[in-house]
């Protein structure tokens, strides 16, 4: 039973302190959310995760984005629509995934764990190569131009076009896994056809496994999400525990893996390690551990260090004890 993240962290973007940092921002090469990126992966690997992510640090998970795909602007603190969708001309996230992975295998040998005797361990680390889903994309952003704002179907299917494109640039990049965030399709307000369709276009022809992330009530959706052509479907159980009566519903998940939020990632409480175990019993009853992923319900960026940190820990604590 394999533990993960949903993506992002609290981890800040850090001013350059040593003299080789301050020499780097004075050509114009120091990258300040390197550190952050650092310390996203180290506090994770550190609390025992087995898929980390690189922390999302950058930016909102719509801004990251939206800031380079053709069509696309970010202002005002808004996504906009302005003219046809295109697939970037350079990867988003790749270089960040490459340092992420980097940084893992430092840590890991910083951790004094022995390759030769602990393989198993080391085959189950990796870095997810996250992708904020195209018909989450479109809904989040504001149409100004090029496409009907009444009829958002072809954007979001030229969206999964461009996003495919990035899919593949973070698989060559060394991805253990493809996550898609797909937030929106629990809202009532999507075509999940388009939405399958379109997500899809993105998986297809991807040889590591497709994880889709879709968080808030999915009493109305679960039965389509267990359709999409992806391996795991994601979703929280925790700040959302009637979603666990959903699963109870289901005659078949499909051969797919569940996601498991046990972490209310919207409140700072840390759960003591007893609670989440129990979370995670309650699931396990229905679809079984070794057909579980354990992670948090959402991203953590909103919570204090401390507490995302703690909580991550405890989680890992209570899905070792099972």
């Amino acid at each position: 039973m394999l533990t993960t993240v949903v993506g992002s962290y609290p981890a800040q973007p850090q001013l350059p302190e040593s003299f080789g940092e301050r020499v780097s921002n004075f050509l114009g090469t120091y990258d300040e959310y390197r550190p952050a990126i650092a310390l996203a992966v180290n506090d994770q690997l550190t609390a025992g995760i087995d898929l980390v992510s690189d922390g999302q640090v950058r930016g909102d998970m719509v801004e990251i984005f939206a800031r380079h795909i053709p069509g696309m602007v970010f202002e005002e603190g808004i996504s906009k629509i302005k003219g046809k969708i295109n697939p970037p001309v350079a990867s988003i996230g790749a270089d960040d995934l490459k340092f992420a992975i980097k940084t893992l295998k430092n840590t890991l040998n910083q951790l004094n764990i022995d390759p030769n005797l602990n393989s198993d361990i080391i085959d189950k680390k990796g870095v997810k190569g996250i992708i904020t889903g195209p018909t989450t994309m479109v809904y989040s952003s504001r149409m100004e131009g090029f496409y009907d704002s009444k009829n958002k179907d072809k954007a979001v299917l030229d969206m999964a076009q461009a996003l495919k494109k990035e899919a593949k640039f973070l698989e060559a990049a060394g991805a253990s896994v493809i996550q898609l965030d797909e937030p929106f399709i629990s809202t009532g307000l999507v075509n999940v056809g388009t939405a399958q369709k379109a997500v899809e276009i993105i998986a297809k022809d991807i040889k590591i496994p497709v994880a889709m992330h879709v968080c808030g009530d999915i009493a109305q959706v679960f039965s389509r999400l267990l359709k999409f052509k992806v391996d795991i479907v994601d979703c929280e159980f925790a700040g959302i525990p009637h979603n666990i009566d959903v699963l109870e519903t289901q005659s078949s998940f499909n051969n797919k893996k569940i996601g498991f939020g046990c972490l209310d990632t919207k409140s700072s409480s840390i759960e003591t390690r007893e609670d989440v175990a129990n979370l995670i019993k309650k699931g396990a009853d229905i679809i079984g551990l070794e057909n579980m992923l354990i992670d948090p319900d959402c991203g953590m960026r909103m919570l204090p260090h401390e507490a995302a940190f703690s909580k991550l820990k405890n989680m890992v604590e209570a899905a070792k004890g099972l």
